[in-house]
């Protein structure tokens, strides 16, 4: 056992203790399916033609001899969303590094992967978080053929990622390798670009001044390079270990970005159960990882959307988080980057500075990561290299022990803060989370007003009519998983920091959520139980006074609700169109935000 901060030791041996019994019941499940020899020896001579006849003639005298393992390929490749467009080639790249390593690889399927920054504000929005169980479930689609040693999960974006992870853990019997792509090439800094978008918000400038500040923002295959849920996943592949050490920010269509690639499926090869490096994703991953997940999460003022993801993720794996763990953890760890929105560099700038091996150090060095967390390569010790090219072979090196730029990137012992970038909301209206890190000191307690809506649309409606020139806190409600899917509510984003930087004293309150870029205004989100629900919002009215404490965590209201009757949600159209119909199961049987606004039941005690 590795020296560790007494505050994280005890919320790990609390989160074990809370799921002794259902991470038993996973663990005895994937043991049950350990393999003695290649997946495929266990099927029909019928079944084994099928699952090799479109293979090439060298990999297919490979698996009817079964001489190698078979490498299975998840990808979430289409050529509209930026981060995923590079994966196009990554299959022909795997399948020959597969043979360098005496493996053979196939295609086992593809996910669905939308671009939230295309659905944003837009009806195809409230498909977005339910997208993430259904990646998980096609991805278990692809794997059920049952002929797969290992597999690598091609995905980079907001819901993708997650929804891999859950299908990595219900076949956690199989080594999983995450791969991903990379950002883009920096363009227009995201301050400049949020300063259009909050001019166009106010009619200062029109659609063709706005389309050219998005235009020069996303600009090239690769990932956005803001520090929302997309490079959040990252961060936290690195940290839980399924990504190679230093994979996360290398540029995609680069010669280290295809080198790492190589070298994914070779590690993959390497750790199959036919090997002496066996490394099951499913016991790789324990509570010790989910625990590095919420640091690193915190430590560098991560996506508030991961207090959903997380949750999800880890009860794949048998293992039960709260809230409360996401509070603690927050308040011992220190916000080590400034990353937009929570400062003007972006993930490149990050990754310049020292990025991830500088962030895993410092926080190992400060006993607040477990180091002996397993991963692909080892353990976390293994992460703090980072990988360069050498004469053209991939090597990897310690990372720089000293920041490069103390604006970006800080060690533990001269922190931006000296506790994370999450808080746990609570109090009459509910629970839920805030992203303290981008919010300015001046902003972070807002006593006023609710101004009571129950879509963004109806917000925007009352900003444009003149309405909303006045201190108040938007209460959005009917914004949760059972109500229309939780969409992000990001477009509110430019008209409350138009507000706020007038000089109005402005938060939201919401039983929804918002992008991972969002920060700047103090924002109480995915509060419970939603107001669909009978939550707390259901019962709150116009002008009934709001205290919004950030640094306390706090939410309270000045109004007796009790003696109140609930406002009723109506389902309307929003329930119809671009096959939102047929997600009506998704709604009535989601879990709550809190246990991760999942339909599956994967532990006891959910819906």
């Amino acid at each position: 056992m590795t020296k560790m901060n007494k505050q994280i030791a005890d919320i790990t041996a609390r989160i074990a203790a809370r799921s002794r019994e259902s991470r038993a019941d996973y663990l005895d499940m994937i043991a049950s399916r350990r393999p003695d020899s290649f997946a495929r020896l266990t099927k029909s001579e019928g079944n084994l033609a099928h699952a090799s006849a479109g293979c090439a003639v060298m990999d297919k005298v490979e698996l009817l001899g079964a001489g190698w393992p078979n490498i299975g390929i998840i990808t979430s490749y289409n050529d509209m969303l930026s981060a995923h467009q590079p994966f196009e080639t990554y299959p022909e790249i795997i399948r020959g590094a597969a043979r360098q390593a005496g493996a053979t690889a196939q295609v086992a399927g593809g996910v669905p992967a939308m671009c939230d920054g295309v659905t944003q504000g837009e009806d195809g929005m409230e498909l977005s978080l339910f997208s993430r169980d259904v990646i998980a479930m096609a991805s278990a689609i692809g794997l059920s053929h049952d002929v797969y040693d290992a597999a690598l999960h091609l995905g980079v974006c907001d819901k993708i990622v997650p929804g891999l992870v859950i299908a990595a853990l219900r076949f956690g019997w199989i080594p999983s390798v995450f791969v991903p792509a990379g950002p883009m090439p920096s363009g227009l800094p995201n301050p400049e670009k949020a300063r259009v978008r909050q001019l166009f918000a106010t009619g200062q400038v029109g659609r063709d001044e706005l389309l050219k500040a998005e235009s020069e923002s996303y600009h090239s295959p690769g990932t956005c390079t803001f520090y929302g849920t997309a490079n959040s996943n990252q961060m936290l592949m690195e940290v839980m270990g399924l990504h190679l050490p230093g994979a996360a920010f290398v540029p995609p269509n680069t010669p280290l970005r295809q080198a790492l690639t190589e070298a994914a499926t070779q590690r993959a090869a390497a750790i199959t159960a036919q090997g002496e490096h066996y490394m099951p994703a499913g016991v790789m991953i324990d509570e010790r990882s989910i625990v590095n997940a919420i640091v690193g999460l915190v430590a560098t003022g991560g996506s508030t959307n991961h207090a959903l993801h997380l949750p999800a993720m880890a009860a794949a794996a048998g293992i039960s988080i709260t809230l409360d763990d996401f509070a603690d953890i927050s308040a011992v760890v220190p916000l080590l980057t400034r990353i937009y929105p929570n400062g003007p560099a972006d993930v490149n700038h990050f990754h310049a500075a020292g990025g991830m091996s500088f962030v895993i150090r410092e926080l190992m060095a400060a006993d607040l990561l477990h180091a002996d967390a397993r991963t692909v390569m080892g353990t976390m010790r293994d992460q703090t290299r980072e990988a360069v090219l050498e004469d053209g072979q991939l090597v990897w090196r310690e990372g720089d022990a000293v920041s490069g730029d103390l604006d970006i990137l800080r060690p533990v012992s001269d922190p931006f803060s000296t506790d994370g970038g999450l808080r746990m909301m609570d109090g009459a209206l509910g629970r839920g989370v805030c992203k303290v890190s981008a919010v300015k000191p001046e902003h972070r307690i807002v006593e006023a007003p609710a101004r009571v809506f129950e879509s963004q649309g109806a917000l925007k409606a009352a900003f444009e009519a003149g309405e909303l020139n006045k201190d108040f806190i938007a209460v959005v409600r009917f914004q949760g998983p059972s109500a229309n899917g939780m969409p992000e509510l990001h477009s509110l984003s430019p008209v409350l920091g138009a507000l706020q930087d007038k000089g109005h004293r402005v938060a939201l309150v919401t039983d929804g959520r918002m992008s991972g870029a969002s920060g700047k205004v103090p924002s109480a989100i995915h509060m419970g139980p939603e107001a669909a629900n009978g939550g707390p919002l259901a019962f709150v009215e116009d002008g009934d006074l709001i205290r919004l404490d950030v640094d306390a965590g706090t939410l309270e209201i000045k109004a007796d609700l009790s003696s109140r009757t609930a406002a009723v949600f109506r389902p309307n159209k929003a329930h119809i169109g671009l096959g939102r119909e047929l997600f009506g199961s998704f709604r009535a049987d989601v879990s709550t935000s809190e246990q991760g606004a999942t339909f599956f039941s994967l532990l006891q005690g959910t819906k």
